[in-house]
């Protein structure tokens, strides 16, 4: 029983890094045209406006396993240098829920080259309100002696942070480059150990994380190949994960279809026992996605496997994307640039 619940633990403390965060989780969804959610810096980087909306489910045998919902809309201030956005999330995991609101601000200076020429700089900034909750009331301490330091019922607690990013689109190149929950001193009242006393230090104030990721896309004639690459740092903790994408696009008659691959690994390890063994295991994640392009209609799923000897279970993670693009009838550059169309 011992070893089964080290395995689990360890499973669950580094397979997704998704249970420390403060935020949105970052999967897979941005494979989907779904840079927004990302990079405040992306909101209105094309003409017209793009909504998006993503539902994700994790081991459907698990009870009370990891799933979230996000939706968010970003546009283009006219013919203007501004783009504005908003995103909404709930995102639940067992006893803990979280859920958000950001409002973003992004600026894009054109670098040269006509109207047809994608050579453009951005900046974006997010204020985020987090309320996250955790349900105590199914807590029982062993002999059922009452524990003072969990209660009853269902805590909540309210967090503001900021994401601020950067990105740079040149025709089919493109780099990012973010920073979440970048305030901190964030009190975090509700995982505070004796979270009454006023004078308790916080376990964790800082989760702060950074990503950074580039692709190009070749090929203008009847198929298109997007290789990209996405790196991630928790600042806190210093656990770093690569995204290594491999995305491939067809021009059709109703639009576009498109599918690819993602690897995810970590550069960290966890520990857990096997019988009289030791061992450590990686973090890796294969990622197949589909899509497509409906004329202003997006569709896209995804599907995680996660490989190792110690995994939770085999069902894998599950996660759809719809989404609508408003006020793009065609291409706005000489190029083949999804995101900034």
């Amino acid at each position: 029983m011992i070893q089964r619940l080290l395995i689990v633990l360890s499973i669950f403390t580094f397979s997704h890094l998704s249970f420390s965060q403060e935020g949105i989780p970052v999967y897979f969804d941005y494979l989907a045209d779904n840079y927004y959610l990302v990079y405040p810096s992306m909101a209105g980087i094309g003409e017209g406006a793009k909504i998006r909306v993503t539902a994700r489910k994790q081991w459907f045998d698990v009870q009370d396993a990891p799933n979230l919902q996000t939706a968010n809309f970003h546009m283009r201030a006219g013919d203007s240098n501004s783009g504005f956005g908003i995103q909404v999330f709930n995102d639940a995991n067992g006893y803990h829920s979280q859920s958000g609101v950001k409002v973003t601000y992004a600026h894009h200076l054109k670098l040269g080259g006509d109207d047809r020429y994608l050579n453009q700089l951005s900046f974006g900034l997010s204020p985020t309100y987090l309320q996250s909750r955790l349900d105590e009331s199914e807590f029982v301490s062993p002999g059922g002696v009452p524990d003072g330091a969990v209660g009853n019922g269902t805590i909540n607690a309210g967090y503001y942070n900021v994401d601020f990013g950067m990105s740079y689109n040149k025709m089919e190149f493109y780099s990012h480059f973010a920073i979440t929950n970048l305030l901190t001193g964030s009190e975090r009242n509700l995982y505070r150990v004796n979270r009454n006393n006023p004078d308790n230090v916080p376990a964790i104030d800082n989760l702060r994380r950074y990503l950074v990721s580039a692709g190009y896309i070749f090929g203008r004639n009847v198929w298109q190949y997007e290789p990209s690459l996405l790196f991630q740092l928790t600042e806190w903790t210093k656990e770093k994960t690569i995204d290594i994408n491999m995305k491939a696009y067809r021009d059709v008659s109703f639009g576009r279809i498109w599918g690819g691959i993602s690897y995810r690994r970590s550069f960290d390890g966890a520990q857990f026992i096997d019988g009289d063994n030791f061992g450590e295991q990686k973090l890796q994640l294969f990622t197949p996605i589909i899509g497509a392009n409906i004329k202003n209609f997006l569709v896209s799923y995804n599907y995680s496997y996660q490989s190792g000897s110690a995994i939770i279970d085999n069902g894998g993670f599950h996660q759809i994307t719809l989404g609508y693009d408003f006020g793009q009838s065609e291409r706005k550059y000489d190029c083949y640039c999804p995101a900034a169309q």
